[in-house]
């Protein structure tokens, strides 16, 4: 299954190595852009609005791409998952630097945080245009503070902080499409690791890749984090966000409900996520689908009760779906196995793994999307691969056939308190819109 965000991003690959690395002129120039940015200390705080003055259009529309000053660092955001190693964080942020992989693994104090790496916290990272790692900070379990490393010279210095120092902020950014998604973004000032969460929020309800046409906009309200001295430390929450695709409008607003759990609804209480997911791997191929086939081990014809996906070994398996983790083990020709139990009487089973995601136990709650284990070989299995199983009442059924619960919609008690607790958001976005309406 191919990520919409990489199609997105392949428009762009071939002039820009890495997105901030290099401008291009002709993209630039075919922009008209209105740009709106506003800052504020404290999300529940009206905020005041500053429009800047369009790009100036450059009638030569020649590819020429500009370096920038090789000084800039480059801030770098993204979340820690259940599992996580040293190895993806630094895939995900782009970092490209064996020394600093090296000196994480053999301090003390950078084995015993990388141990203790709390999933779904942010973990930021200033890195050169070449993807050299200039600062990383790491949260750490059970508490607020965070462990960081600061390259000094040919060394890295070490240092333990707290979440509390970090500030966030409130900003506003909306443009319109005229070449690209991306290219929007980048001449709106917006950080890429916001750009690429709106296109995952988006991307239930449009095709980035298809349905994009010049002339949609977008808005959106996020935090921006600040540490004690003022500089910008990272990219927190987004709050709000809005896509007017093709004349159609669609808003999303982040809501905490009675259990502390953040989640993405529109204006009127409807969550944009599917219940399940229809992949629990994120690059993989179908090797055996949901039917009779002829055992490769036990030589003999049998119903194959779910769907084997070919993916390389130690590839990070995900859950499909919120659930609490109901046997983590192993069971004959399972081999390592997790089976997870979900709402409406659904279960999901993941078999084969060569190793289970760290620190999770029966009876553990997961989210849809955290990593669970890891691609392997283990029981009847002739080569690497996972073997998945969508089961409704213990009854097998083709997880890629059957129509996919789902999210339940909020009861009219949660719908009164998600009014009241996302007008602020919503607020702010009908503020920049009106800006952006004036302005055009």
């Amino acid at each position: 299954m191919v990520d919409p965000t990489q199609e997105i991003l392949a428009d762009q690959a071939p002039h820009r190595p890495h997105r901030h690395a290099w401008l291009t002129a002709g993209v630039v120039g075919a922009l008209s852009l209105t740009v709106l940015a506003a800052t504020a200390v404290a999300p529940n705080t009206p905020t005041s609005t500053r429009q800047t003055a369009p790009v100036e259009e450059l009638l030569n529309a020649a590819t020429i791409p500009i370096p920038l000053d090789d000084g800039t660092p480059f801030i770098q955001e993204d979340r820690v998952r259940r599992g996580d190693t040293l190895d993806a964080i630094f895939a995900r942020l782009g970092i490209d630097d064996p020394k600093a992989a090296d000196y994480m693994r053999q301090s003390a104090d950078g084995q015993r945080a990388l141990a203790h790496l709390r999933a779904g916290k942010p973990v930021f990272a200033n890195t050169t245009p070449e993807g050299k790692l200039l600062t990383l900070s790491l949260p750490q379990t059970g508490n607020t503070e965070r462990f960081s490393i600061t390259r000094q010279g040919d060394g890295f210095q070490q240092t333990t902080t707290s979440d509390a120092s970090l500030e966030p902020i409130v900003e506003m950014r909306s443009g319109e499409i005229q070449h690209s998604l991306f290219g929007a973004t980048e001449a709106a000032g917006l950080p890429d690791s916001v750009a690429t969460r709106m296109a995952d929020m988006f991307g239930t309800e449009i095709d980035f890749h298809k349905d994009l046409r010049k002339g949609d906009r977008f808005s959106v309200v996020y935090e921006t984090l600040v540490g004690e001295d003022g500089r910008t430390a990272g990219v927190g929450r987004i709050l709000a966000a809005e896509f007017v695709n093709k004349g159609r409008r669609h808003t999303v607003v982040l809501y905490r409900d009675g259990d502390q759990r953040e989640d993405y609804f529109t204006e009127d209480g409807r969550s944009l996520k599917q219940a399940f997911l229809r992949y629990p791997l994120e690059y993989t191929r179908v090797t055996s689908g949901f039917s009779r086939r002829f055992h490769p081990i036990l030589k003999k014809w049998r119903a194959h009760k779910g769907v084997d996906f070919g993916a390389p070994s130690g590839a990070a398996i995900k859950a499909t779906s919120n659930g609490t983790v109901e046997f983590i083990g192993q069971q004959r020709g399972y081999g390592n196995v997790i089976i997870l139990r979900h709402r409406d009487h659904i279960s999901t089973l993941y078999g084969h793994m060569r190793g289970f995601a760290k620190g999770l136990h029966r009876g553990d709650p997961v989210l849809q999307g955290d990593i669970i284990g890891y691609v392997g070989q283990t029981g009847w299995a002739t080569g690497p691969h996972l073997h998945y199983e969508f089961r409704v009442d213990n009854v097998a059924k083709d997880p890629m056939a059957i129509a996919l619960p789902t999210v339940k919609p909020l009861s009219k008690r949660e719908l009164g308190q998600f009014l009241e607790q996302t007008a602020p958001y919503r607020h702010r976005l009908a503020v920049l819109n009106h800006r952006v309406t004036a302005s055009n």
